[in-house]
């Protein structure tokens, strides 16, 4: 990517989609309509259209962790999750999803087990691992899946 190019970012807080320069993406970037962060080192809780207005208008990979509340591996993993935000971001956008309360975008992506890490670039899934993971296998699992789309 030339050092000039922008990539849209799509805000975790008010959905508005963002056009940061590349080299300031590390230079933790605010929301230009809610001037929040565009990263927090932390996942951030997707419904169903919030994770598809990620997934297809962000230009940055949307590591997505499908979980539920009663999982205990879900719940063991959780902070494993937490702890490869604050490593993997901003290059990639760490999103959480509770599978029973978005069941229809469960369904729709043929999520069988949980939890499970899927990768997702331009809206399309490029990668899928399930079972509870440490951080590092996490951000390991997500480096070397983006590299191989």
């Amino acid at each position: 990517m030339s050092a000039n190019s922008s990539l849209h970012i799509v805000c975790p807080h008010c959905q508005a989609t963002n056009r940061v320069p590349s080299e300031r993406l590390g230079a933790d970037p605010d929301c230009g309509q809610c001037h929040k962060p565009l990263f927090t080192g932390h996942p951030v809780a997707l419904s169903e259209a919030a994770f598809d207005k990620q997934g297809q208008r962000s230009q940055v990979p949307l590591l997505v962790d499908f979980w539920a509340p009663w999982c205990g591996p879900c719940r063991m993993m959780a902070p494993q999750f937490e702890a490869a935000a604050r490593e993997l971001e901003p290059a990639f956008r760490l999103a959480k999803v509770n599978t029973e309360e978005e069941q229809n975008l469960g369904a729709r992506l043929q999520i069988r087990s949980i939890p499970t890490l899927a990768l997702f670039v331009s809206g399309k899934e490029v990668a899928r691992q399930p079972g509870a993971m440490g951080k590092a296998d996490i951000v390991r699992w997500a480096r070397a899946a983006a590299a191989q789309r």
